[in-house]
């Protein structure tokens, strides 16, 4: 195991956990309810792409980051996990940017006139069901997934291993069901940006 990088202070830390927590949910909540008419140049939605390969990507080192540690190589493990929450840091920017700039894209949208008829509806098929089950259990589970990074995070920098490994048991799975299924909202979605 590897040496603590933090003094111990859970007061403290759970403290600026939470409130860190909530401060990034409550940005995401209402700037994505924003939309900016501004000309950036290109597509806003190019932000959506670069979204769904930090989730591809964050993926792959969370599985590299489960095999390593169960190899036993701590150091690689971190440098991985580390890795993986500066995309997704990254993630977070570039969803809010998509979300200032292209506004909100809805499932079956043709013509882009932000209703759904009948006849886009039948044109979604069995993949709006689909997409619509994907995006309802991985909206909440992006919402409450950073508080249990941190906290895991926050107890491996601390060294506290055993209560780090049963977190990771929570956090892990999560986390990895949101990055996947990330890459499933956007391949479903992107046609109709």
């Amino acid at each position: 195991m590897l040496p603590p990088v933090l003094q111990k202070n859970d007061k403290k830390a759970r403290a600026l956990i939470l409130v860190f927590s909530f401060v990034v949910f409550a940005a995401v909540v209402l700037l994505t309810r924003v939309k900016l008419d501004v000309d950036l140049g290109f597509d806003p939605h190019v932000f959506a792409t670069a979204n769904a390969v930090i989730n591809f990507i964050v993926t792959i080192l969370l599985i590299a980051g489960f095999v390593t540690v169960k190899k036993g190589n701590y150091q690689l493990h971190k440098k991985i996990m580390m890795t993986a929450m500066v995309l997704s840091v990254l993630f977070l920017v570039s969803y809010i940017s998509h979300h200032l700039f292209a506004g909100e894209t809805k499932f079956g949208d043709l013509n882009h006139d932000g209703l759904i008829s009948d006849e886009e509806k039948a044109a979604g098929g069995s993949l709006r069901m689909i997409y619509y089950v994907i995006l309802i259990t991985h909206i909440p589970l992006a919402g409450i997934i950073l508080p249990f990074i941190l906290f895991t995070a926050y107890r491996a920098m601390i060294a506290e291993w055993p209560k780090h490994k049963k977190l990771a048991r929570i956090t892990w799975p999560i986390w990895l069901y949101v990055a996947i299924t990330g890459v499933l909202v956007y391949l479903l979605i992107s046609p109709y940006y």
